[in-house]
């Protein structure tokens, strides 16, 4: 029985005491009608069981940490392995979850960046080298013999002032000549400087000439001169060039120093690295002029002010009176549809740049009359300012719901700061290398022209990454890159991502239980789903599938039919055993659809539609280039098209939001798009999506 899992009287749900044996090491499909008890018989009985003894094997004190796992309702299980369960609930909502760190792709870049990024100067650009002592004295030392040099420490670099504290320190110190602007002086020299000009003051460490058995003094030379200026050292030939080193990652021109390069400082969830504005996430929270003008359609006294609401005379509010007041200064009517009003006075409705004095009486909720003289402040500057001022959590929720996520001003969506992203390789900071889809990446890491030094450093790291990325490539996800945040993913995004990780793991002797990894992938890439699946059981591994994919099926070693019906007409073995014992046994609805006995009938006739259309016009959110698309009203539309086409951006994105926003007066910001024509036609949009329905026992 070692090669066989024997379950015996399973009653789970729906499940009427099922005997069944399926081979270990085999790739098996349970399928059947939906309610049937597929996962019923995958998930609570076999999975559950198999993650409950797994748990039990562990000590008491590691146990208490795992909960008590209750014991699915099953007679008995043989031959069970530890379980891993994929399904398809949808990654971390955590906006700081990325595809880079979940793969855990984006911990090996970091490292990498780390051990053999190059260092560029945020200003300038120009790039950044560190040098030690040691390399210092062996540069200078390959000047020809003779040569006569000083040694120079820069104190003072392009810094206005008179500097007449740093010139006393330098006598005090024991040195006897300075540089000050090029000109040399002996310290005991009366040196005036002008306080309103930039001055260089660099301090003669030695005179020396290079010969052999100089190593020694040179040596303590460029110490002292690091010492005194924190890291930079010139050497001039007397008469000629100067060259200037630097034990530090610091530009010499700028000043800007970066600290010795380590992992952490690449990482967007860690105080070293992450941009002090937005803390890392890429993103701040702003009031947003679309939400608070959704519909620029209307004019401003029905109401196109969504945040104030109306401001015709009979919603005689404090705001009102302030807006009718503004429109008189400006002579403008408020009667006229928002996009028709002059562009002068929406500015200044919006941010009060000019300050126009608005002037009024109104009533106070305590009942005085009160006189209200004071500079227009602008909607969305109002508005932005009392969400930071207010202390009640009920005005914050009011006027979140006219706030969206927005580029951080300071990083601009790129999560580190300017210091980090100044550290290259091959042209690229580590932020540009996570925006490459996963086919980029493995051309990136396949072509990267490094040093035979940095070759060496950055074999392990390059062929960790390599794997990982081409793991993802295998359950067809290249289209993805490692920026895209989790919470973003569909369910089979998700549960193809968790996959690859399982992959990349390499365990063997494992039970997987799979939940339709196939959900929302094209059939072209159901061959690279199917040789990864595959390539588990290879390894050693069983694998269950619950699926009702045909490709998968056909793939499968071993196929379990569950039915015949759903609920209480199923939780009954049909079928079982290869593709051909399926499709030869009658009673398997699943075998006659695979045999084509039974075939869903296209009809004859195809609705005519009610003559009306909904059309988007120039549709770019994320990888949408500019399309238009014409959709028929009154039929069955089906919206098709590989994985990361931009099926879901242009439908869920795109058109189910701005329709919302203007039927459903819904708060919502959809993706870029010129407009949408033809929401008249419609009075109504519903979103069903594979959200769970709720969690709640009630």
């Amino acid at each position: 029985m070692e090669d066989k899992i024997v379950i015996r009287g399973a009653k789970e749900n729906n499940l009427k005491n099922v005997d069944l044996v399926i081979p270990r090491n085999k790739f098996i499909v349970f399928t059947g009608l939906s309610g049937s008890g597929k996962s019923s018989l995958a998930f609570d009985t076999i999975y559950a069981e198999g993650q409950r003894r797994y748990v039990e094997s562990l000590s008491s004190y590691a146990r208490q940490f795992l909960g008590q796992m209750e014991k699915p309702n099953v007679e008995y299980i043989e031959g069970l392995s530890p379980a891993i369960s994929i399904d398809q609930k949808t990654t971390s909502r955590n906006p700081r979850s990325t595809v880079g760190t979940v793969t855990e792709i984006y911990d090996y870049l970091r490292l990498l960046f780390a051990r053999v990024g190059e260092v560029y100067c945020p200003v300038c650009g120009n790039k950044i080298s560190q040098m030690t002592i040691q390399e210092i004295v062996d540069k200078i030392l390959e000047f020809p013999e003779r040569t006569k040099i000083q040694i120079l420490s820069p104190i003072v670099r392009g810094q206005k002032g008179t500097h007449k504290k740093t010139l006393e320190n330098i006598k005090k110190e024991g040195f006897v000549r300075v540089r000050v602007n090029g000109e040399n002086y002996e310290v005991t020299d009366e040196i005036e400087l002008s306080k309103n000009k930039k001055h260089n003051i660099e301090v003669v460490v030695d005179r020396i000439i290079v010969k052999e058995g100089i190593e020694n003094r040179l040596s303590d030379s460029i110490e002292t001169a690091v010492k005194l200026s924190d890291g930079l050292v010139i050497a001039q030939i007397i008469g000629g060039e100067e060259i200037l080193y630097s034990t530090k990652f610091a530009c010499p021109d700028h000043g800007i120093g970066i600290e010795e390069l380590s992992p952490r400082m690449f990482s967007f969830n860690a105080p070293f690295g992450a941009c002090d504005e937005c803390k890392g996430l890429g993103e701040s929270r702003t009031v947003d002029k679309d939400l608070v003008i959704p519909n620029k359609d209307l004019s401003i006294n029905q109401g196109a002010i969504a945040a104030w609401g109306s401001v015709s005379k009979s919603n005689d509010t404090y705001y009102s009176k302030m807006v009718r007041s503004l429109a008189e200064t400006f002579g403008v009517s408020l009667d006229v549809p928002f996009k028709e009003l002059p562009e002068d006075f929406v500015e200044e409705l919006l941010y009060g740049k000019n300050n126009v004095m608005v002037e009024f009486e109104y009533e106070s909720k305590y009942g005085g009359r009160r006189h209200y003289k004071a500079p227009f402040e602008g909607v969305l500057v109002n508005l932005e300012r009392r969400y930071n001022e207010t202390s009640s959590e009920y005005s914050k929720e009011k006027i979140e719901e006219f706030m969206a996520e927005t580029p951080c001003p300071k990083c601009h969506g790129n999560r580190l700061k300017k210091e980090v992203l100044s550290v290259k390789i091959n042209g690229k900071n580590i932020i540009e290398v996570t925006e490459l889809s996963i086919n980029e990446l493995i051309d990136f890491i396949d072509n990267l022209q490094l040093s035979e030094k940095n070759q060496f450093i950055a074999q392990e790291i390059l062929k960790e990454i390599r794997e990982r990325a081409s793991f993802l490539r295998n359950v067809g996800l290249e289209y993805l890159n490692l920026s895209r945040k989790a919470g973003t993913l569909s369910g089979g995004e998700a549960q193809r991502i968790r996959l690859a990780t399982q992959i990349g793991s390499a365990l063997v002797g494992v039970l997987y239980v799979l939940d339709e990894p196939s959900i929302g992938l094209h059939q072209r890439d159901n061959d690279k789903l199917i040789a990864s699946l595959q390539n588990l059981t290879k390894l050693g591994n069983t694998l269950i599938v619950v699926e009702h994919d045909e490709d998968t099926m056909r793939a499968a070693d071993h196929i379990v039919d569950i039915g015949p019906g759903a609920g209480i007409h199923g939780g009954e073995i049909v079928a079982q055993g290869t593709m051909e014992e399926i499709i030869a046994n009658p009673n398997s609805i699943t075998g006659m659809y695979l045999s084509g006995k039974r075939k869903i009938e296209i009809p004859d006739t195809i609705r005519e539609g009610n003559g009306n259309f909904i059309e988007i016009i120039e549709a770019s959110e994320n990888n949408l280039k500019n399309i238009d698309v014409k959709i028929p009203l009154g039929k069955f539309v089906c919206i098709t098209g590989v994985s990361g086409s931009g099926k879901s951006t242009l439908i869920n994105e795109i058109l189910y939001k701005s329709v919302a926003n203007k039927v459903n007066r819904s708060k919502t910001k959809p993706g870029k798009h010129k407009d949408i024509k033809g929401i008249e036609n419609i009075d109504k949009i519903i979103n069903i999506d594979q959200s769970p329905i709720g969690r709640t026992p009630r």
